[in-house]
C-alpha cells in the first residue's frame, strides 16, 4: 500500500506541475491533493496549522497571481478589458483548436480578436497579442516556482 500511496503522490504532483502550463489541469489542487493522499495513506500527523495554513496561502496566491500577471502583460502592452477576456478564452480554447502551438497562439489570437473588438487598430493589437504570450510565459514561470515551493516544503515537512 506504501506503495500505491508514493505512486499517488508523485503522479499527483506530476499533474500539479503540467498544470502550471496546461490550464485544464488542476495545478496547485492536485499538489494540495497529494498532501491529502499521504495522510491517507500514511499519517495526517506531520501537518500541522502552520503547514496547512502556508500551503492554502500559496495555493490563495497562485490563484490571484494567474489571473493578474496574465492580465499585467496584457495591460502593459495597452491592451483593454476585451483583450484580456480575448486571451483568457484563447488560453483555454487554444489548446484544443489548435493542440501543437494552441498555449501560445491561443492567447496571442484572443487577445488580438479582443482588442480589435475593441476598436483598436491591428498594429496595436498585435502588440497587445505579444503581451498576452508575455503575460502567460510569466504566469507559467510564477506557478513553477511556488508549486515547487509547494512540494519541496512537503517534503522538508515530513
Amino acid at each position: 500500500m506504501a506503495i500505491l500511496g508514493w505512486i499517488l503522490i508523485i503522479l499527483l504532483f506530476a499533474v500539479g506541475m503540467l498544470g502550471a502550463i496546461f490550464p485544464i489541469l488542476p495545478g496547485a489542487l492536485a499538489i494540495f491533493g497529494a498532501f491529502f493522499v499521504y495522510g491517507l495513506f500514511f499519517s495526517f500527523e506531520p501537518f500541522g496549522f502552520w503547514f496547512w495554513l502556508i500551503q492554502s496561502a500559496i495555493v490563495i496566491a497562485i490563484t490571484i497571481a494567474d489571473y493578474l500577471v496574465s492580465a499585467f502583460g496584457v495591460k502593459k502592452f495597452g491592451g483593454s478589458k476585451a483583450s484580456v477576456w480575448g486571451s483568457t478564452i484563447g488560453l483555454l480554447l487554444g489548446p484544443f483548436v489548435i493542440p501543437a502551438f494552441g498555449l501560445i497562439l491561443g492567447p496571442f489570437i484572443g487577445a488580438v480578436l479582443g482588442e480589435l473588438i475593441h476598436g483598436s487598430n491591428l498594429k496595436h493589437s498585435a502588440q497587445v497579442g505579444v503581451g498576452s504570450v508575455l503575460g502567460f510565459f510569466s504566469s507559467v514561470v510564477v506557478k513553477v516556482v511556488l508549486q515547487l515551493l509547494m512540494i519541496i516544503l512537503f517534503i522538508i515537512w515530513i
